[in-house]
């Protein structure tokens, strides 16, 4: 079963995993996010931020919620890929591409549409070419084409998005010794090379992008799980970095999902962090992103029933 999974891909058997808890959480909490997650639909099939037109970014989140709490079928998938689809031909950032692709795959891994059907038959091809055009001499990839240094983030982003659409990694090489030169003595990663400390999203961002290479070393991964370990504080949640005093959802959810990826998530509390993510959920269903956080939306919804999902898988 493991064997099968790893050909899954890192954001495929995130899903399956994600799926499989999900379908464990009551029903009652189930049906009130996906009520939730519905309601914030537009009528182009889309999903704004917290105000706004529809955006491939937040429509992603949405369509992951749907998708492990298995409603991403019939009307509602026709909707989602034709928002998906008017959206091929724009000029998305890399963000809004890999949002763009993953949203199309989850679609057709959950009922068959193909969203990008009316794309040009090379548009893969050209996509790689794009990615590849952010490549920088410290073999990392750069968040936009007029950057100078590589990102750690940003490299994820891209490993990715060519590991979705089957394409390979250019000089993966490269790739592999820029992520470790942004790795710190405490096991954690920076997010550039300047960067003057470790965080939590960059360190589960390498950890992920190592895994997409199929080139994480047991000692890295193991002192990575060290260095999320200790960003969890008294009230179950995780920091962004060390210079931040409140944890914050997204931050939990990455540490927590990396850990879990590495088979080290019994090295924090996991009632914690439970707790922690329980707490950002509003009564009428959504999550907030953090203690003083005014409103929710769907990406933090996403992260909070992701979390909670996470926690009710049977290795957890």
């Amino acid at each position: 079963m493991d064997a099968e999974l790893e050909q899954l891909g890192y954001l495929g058997r995130l899903m399956v995993r994600l799926t499989i808890g999900a379908a464990q959480l009551p029903e009652e909490f189930q049906r009130k996010q996906a009520d939730y997650v519905l309601s914030r639909q537009l009528g182009d099939g889309g999903w704004p931020g917290r105000e706004g037109v529809s955006d491939v970014y937040y429509t992603s989140f949405a369509l992951r919620s749907l998708a492990i709490l298995g409603l991403l079928d019939g009307a509602l998938a026709q909707r989602c890929a034709g928002f998906i689809s008017s959206r091929v031909a724009g000029h998305e950032t890399i963000v809004d591409l890999l949002s763009l692709v993953y949203s199309a795959k989850l679609i057709e891994a959950a009922c068959g549409l193909d969203a990008l059907a009316a794309a040009r038959a090379d548009w893969t091809v050209r996509l790689a070419e794009l990615l590849g055009k952010l490549r920088r001499n410290d073999g990392g990839f750069s968040k936009s084409l007029e950057g100078q240094v590589g990102s750690t983030y940003q490299t994820f982003l891209v490993l990715l998005c060519l590991e979705l659409i089957e394409q390979p990694c250019p000089d993966a090489d490269s790739a592999y010794k820029f992520l470790l030169s942004q790795r710190q003595p405490d096991g954690g990663f920076l997010e550039i090379r300047v960067g003057k400390r470790s965080g939590t999203n960059p360190t589960a961002a390498a950890i992920g992008a190592l895994r997409v290479l199929r080139r994480l070393d047991a000692d890295v991964a193991e002192h990575a799980a060290d260095f999320l370990a200790q960003r969890q504080t008294d009230e179950g949640g995780f920091q962004a970095n060390t210079r931040i005093p409140l944890c914050d959802l997204l931050s939990t959810f990455t540490a927590c999902v990396t850990l879990a990826d590495i088979d080290q998530l019994s090295c924090i509390s996991i009632d914690g962090a439970q707790h922690y993510v329980r707490s950002m959920q509003q009564p009428s269903g959504g999550f907030r992103g953090f203690e003083f956080d005014p409103a929710d939306d769907v990406e933090y919804t996403f992260y909070g029933l992701g979390a909670l999902a996470l926690f009710n898988t049977d290795d957890s």
